[in-house]
């Protein structure tokens, strides 16, 4: 999990906790450092202080949320008002705990949510050889971890879900990216491209010349206008 607390030493108290009851996390001492993060790894928990140097608590929840991932947030911060907690879950934390507290009080409030986002995984999705967990965020081709990026995975999760049909630019542009990208910006063909690269050969994405994208059921049949670009 991550753990997104400015002050040092708190921080190691939780993570040297956690490390006792088998829980691993990262640390970030402030906002910038902990979107950083999240653009990089995949985590289970993020425990959020709300108040922390750079982009506040705040903000990376609003950004862990806009990111679609279903990662729960928990609120850990000195503000214990009930117009806090308020607007922290409307900001779309999950849980709350005021400092200061017990670590055993926090570990069973993580476990919770733990139990609670494992009721909720998306099914992983197989095809061709690609095995897609939107939970863990994950990708492995031919049993061959593959590591991409955010609007990798997410344009290739777009595919995927399509079970061998055509996606249009337009509608991978409009799932995969968000209400404000340009319609007319080459950002698909250029992540398709590199997606494509990512994974491999036998090229897995087939160009449909004029129409869009699909997944090949058959990678290395198609002919090769159609396998790239």
């Amino acid at each position: 999990m991550l753990i997104v607390e400015d002050e040092p030493y708190m921080a190691e108290a939780i993570c040297d906790g956690l490390r006792l009851e088998a829980i691993a996390a990262d640390i970030a001492g402030d906002g910038d450092t902990a979107l950083e993060l999240l653009s990089i790894n995949t985590y289970d928990i993020a425990v959020l202080d709300r108040d922390i140097p750079g982009p506040s608590g705040d903000e990376v929840a609003k950004s862990i949320v806009a990111s679609g991932s279903g990662m729960p947030i928990l609120m850990l911060t000195a503000a214990d008002r009930l117009d806090d907690k308020a607007t922290g879950f409307e900001l779309g934390a999950d849980d709350y705990l005021t400092k200061p507290f017990e670590l055993q009080e926090l570990v069973l409030r993580l476990r919770a949510l733990d139990r609670r986002r494992a009721h909720s995984r998306p099914p992983v999705r197989e095809i061709a050889g690609l095995r897609l967990d939107p939970f863990r965020r994950e990708v492995h081709r031919d049993g061959r971890y593959v590591a991409l990026t955010r609007k990798q995975f997410a344009a290739l999760e777009v595919l995927v879900a399509a079970e061998g049909g055509v996606v249009s630019a337009e509608e991978l542009l409009e799932r995969a990216w968000d209400e404000n990208a340009d319609p007319f910006t080459n950002a698909v063909r250029i992540t398709v491209s590199a997606l494509r690269k990512r994974l491999g050969e036998p090229w897995i994405i087939a160009t449909v010349p004029g129409v869009g994208y699909r997944i090949d059921t058959a990678p290395g049949t198609e002919r090769e206008g159609q396998s790239r670009g």
